[in-house]
């Protein structure tokens, strides 16, 4: 079974993982390897202009929970 949607995005190296989701003019990005996070947005910044709106508490209406000691991120 393969599950696809077209607004989320997987990059997946040795190093790490990352995700980044779209909703309207909104992106997301998550992920393991904050080196590649870095660089995405930099790159991402040089074509589109883009506002930084700080850390993610609600992603359409639903609370995101994280857990940092145990590694977890999660919605509701």
């Amino acid at each position: 079974m393969v599950l696809e949607d077209h607004c989320v995005y997987v990059k997946k190296i040795i190093e790490g993982i990352m995700f980044l989701t779209l909703h309207a003019d909104d992106i997301l990005m998550t992920g393991n390897d904050m080196e590649m996070i870095k660089t995405t947005k930099l790159w991402l910044s040089s074509i589109f202009e883009m506002k930084y709106m700080g850390k993610v508490w609600y992603i359409l209406s639903i609370e995101m929970t994280r857990n940092r000691s145990k590694k977890l991120l999660g919605l509701g």
